[in-house]
């Protein structure tokens, strides 16, 4: 038996909104956001009396998603700095194909986004850059060069 596809991101967040808007300035196409609670949901995620507020976003080909969530109770916890640096265990960062980088950052930058290094070109393929995002996200851009098809 194998898998049939990846079918979401899970972010925790304190700032639904803003994140919601960063992923939307990014490109992502919000489908709505919902209340969740109850105990179906505390037996499936493992925590009792949880609440929380779910947001989901895919991507503009339909293929990728990601689910944003804010809980209400229990508080969400820190498990390292706000700010980790990108070889931190665990989830580092999202990489995202994009069109335009520069266009891209630009726009990011309207939401709060950092330059975390700079912007580089990997070969004749790629210009690649990671950025800072709201709640210390890291979210990779790439532009594919020479008009290839991704």
């Amino acid at each position: 038996m194998t898998i049939q596809r990846m079918d979401n991101v899970l972010i925790v967040v304190d700032d639904l909104d803003a994140v919601i808007a960063f992923f939307v300035e990014l490109g992502m196409e919000w489908e709505g956001t919902m209340p969740v609670e109850g105990g179906w949901a505390d037996r499936v995620i493992g925590l009792d009396g949880a609440r929380q507020d779910v947001a989901m976003l895919r991507t503009p080909d339909g293929h990728s998603r990601l689910e944003l969530t804010r809980f209400h109770t229990p508080k969400a916890l820190a498990s390292e700095p706000a700010h980790a640096p990108v070889n931190t265990l665990g989830l580092r960062r999202i990489m995202f194909a994009v069109d335009d980088l520069q266009d891209t950052l630009a726009r990011l930058r309207t939401h709060g986004a950092e330059l975390l290094g700079e912007v580089g070109q990997f070969e004749d393929s790629y210009l690649l850059c990671y950025v800072r995002g709201p709640e210390g996200l890291i979210v990779g851009l790439a532009e594919q060069l020479g008009g290839q098809a991704g």
